[in-house]
């Protein structure tokens, strides 16, 4: 069965991927020369929230929309603004209809050098990529199974950039191939920023993964995890995670202020909790 994201767009782990996705574009953005994102498993890059599939689970109400109505601390508005604004630029009259993927929030930080790659392997998920990117001489659709991708780009000629691994999990061994394709593109391209992102179910498949990228060689690898629910049902999605190869140096200090903010808007009725630690590279943050 083809996983579908129109379930699911706008979940709180959309909400918790997307926002700190933008803060390491906001830091790619911040230097002068070009680079590239390659997007492994881009999905549609558009998401109709007022769809029949958005709505017959209403996720994003629990996550963007929850995220939208909060009162938030100003510190935490700021580092949240990049990705907000994105999502306010999509939607007349503060009237939440529409939802950007990863796609369409990388696309919405790229200056005329940079460039981005989009793969989508599912032929009607690949089809309104292609439809909701078009006209962009900045960005190329490719439809390809994005493992492949991941072999096939890396590195980028920019030598400069991103890579966002975001599977869909709908295969038995997907946290596997995470962590070898992750250890095979960092052989290639080993000062790359790459971004993994996996859901939290249960602790063996997340902590398996971690031990795997503990043995990354020469890299700081920082992991951040969002839990909204224990973990007594492993049928559910519970929580999501994130593991950052190369993280820019503001990135752990920013994620001290976002993380606690999102397990208590999130994580509702004071369920949200949250974890950040180094895998390798450093010793743990001050928290």
């Amino acid at each position: 069965m083809n996983y579908h994201h129109e379930f699911h767009a706008g979940n709180f782990a959309d909400v918790f991927k997307h926002a700190v996705l933008c803060r390491i574009l906001h830091y790619l953005r911040g230097k002068p020369t070009a680079f590239r994102v390659i997007d492994t498993h881009a999905g549609a890059g558009l998401y109709d929230l007022s769809s029949e599939r958005a709505g017959r689970g209403g996720e994003w109400q629990n996550g963007i929309g929850r995220l939208l109505t909060a009162q938030i601390p100003e510190a935490v508005a700021a580092l949240l603004s990049p990705y907000l604004e994105v999502v306010h630029a999509l939607n007349e009259r503060k009237q939440l209809r529409v939802y950007p993927g990863s796609p369409a929030l990388a696309r919405a930080w790229l200056r005329p050098q940079d460039r981005l790659i989009v793969c989508e392997l599912e032929p009607r998920t690949a089809a309104a990529l292609a439809r909701n990117m078009r006209g962009d001489v900045r960005i190329k659709t490719l439809t390809i199974d994005g493992w492949t991708a991941l072999n096939a780009y890396v590195p980028p000629k920019e030598r400069r950039g991103l890579v966002l691994i975001d599977p869909p999990f709908e295969a038995d061994n997907d946290f596997s191939r995470l962590a070898a394709g992750l250890l095979a593109a960092h052989r290639k391209w080993a000062t790359g920023i790459y971004v993994l992102w996996y859901p939290i179910k249960g602790r063996g498949e997340p902590d398996t993964l971690a031990k795997r990228l503990r043995r990354l060689p020469r890299a700081k690898v920082l992991r951040a995890e969002l839990l909204v629910a224990p973990l007594g049902d492993p049928t559910r999605l519970n929580g999501a995670g994130m593991i950052v190869v190369n993280p820019p140096w503001a990135l752990e200090n920013e994620l001290c202020a976002l993380l606690p903010a999102l397990a208590g808007i999130l994580g509702g009725e004071g369920k949200g909790r949250f974890r950040l630690d180094w895998l390798a590279g450093q010793g743990p943050p001050g928290q």
